[in-house]
């Protein structure tokens, strides 16, 4: 197995240190090539090294770590994002599929980020040129300043494909996968659960009016009464909300 080659980004000598400490320590086959202070050091360091992986801080004093990607112009590597403030840009490296730690730095969460740029490492082909497309879309859901207009990936036995959070109907549980319906008619199931979802499209103005079924509210148009009773999307499909999920969905449905 070859090691995995790693630069860290962070304006404060600290947090480079501790965090070179903790990749050497703990991560076995992982070797840092480089501490940069900003990100004239950052592109100098990537352009005369073959990367795998990048620890970009989020925040610095006078530059922002997204600023990296504007100066290269095809990234071949993968990144982890770090950040003192969990509010920041949470949700947008959530909806774009990319990897963020929280300062101080878990061990088990770092470990856990390499082993998942470990894995994309082995499942590429090392000819591979073409850029990842999250980052691109991590910078426009960033720029939205409204949820339901940012780009969810989703992650298919294919490779992550790109869908508008306001196109999705509704999604259905199916044991650790989910079914995510659009308003085009399409479907695709993804490798993750129902949960997840919730958590992440809560803000969106989704619902989860069942166990299994988590829904868009703009997309409901009638409520049918009974015990927990039924709602009609915008295509005419019928789902069943639970007894225990009626008062709380009402109270948004009648908003």
């Amino acid at each position: 197995m070859s090691p995995l080659s790693c630069i860290i980004v962070d304006d404060e000598l600290k947090s480079r240190e501790n965090l070179r400490i903790l990749v050497q320590d703990f991560c076995e086959d992982v070797v840092v090539l480089a501490l940069c202070s900003n990100i004239a050091e950052a592109t100098s360091a990537l352009k005369q090294n073959t990367i795998d992986l990048v620890f970009l801080d989020i925040q610095m004093q006078r530059e922002s770590g997204f600023d990296l990607f504007s100066k290269i112009e095809a990234p071949m590597f993968d990144v982890v994002f770090t950040t003192a403030h969990a509010e920041y840009a949470i949700k947008a490296f959530k909806f774009s599929a990319l990897d963020y730690m929280l300062k101080p730095i878990d061990i088990a969460e770092l470990n856990a980020c390499i082993e998942r740029a470990r894995s994309k490492k082995q499942s590429q082909p090392s000819s591979a040129s073409s850029p990842d497309p999250r980052f691109e879309q991590l910078v426009l859901n960033l720029k939205n300043t409204q949820s339901q207009n940012y780009k969810l990936a989703l992650p298919t036995n294919t490779g992550l494909i790109f869908v508008k959070v306001s196109d999705i109907l509704y999604c259905e549980a199916s044991s650790n996968y989910t079914n995510i319906y659009f308003s085009d008619g399409k479907k695709h199931m993804v490798t993750r659960t129902l949960k997840e979802y919730e958590d992440l499209l809560t803000d969106c103005d989704f619902f989860r009016i069942h166990n299994s079924y988590l829904v868009n509210m703009s997309s409901v148009k009638q409520y049918i009464r009974g015990e927990g009773g039924q709602i009609v999307l915008s295509n005419n499909q019928v789902l069943d909300v639970s007894k225990r999920k009626k008062e709380s969905f009402l109270r948004l449905f009648s908003k």
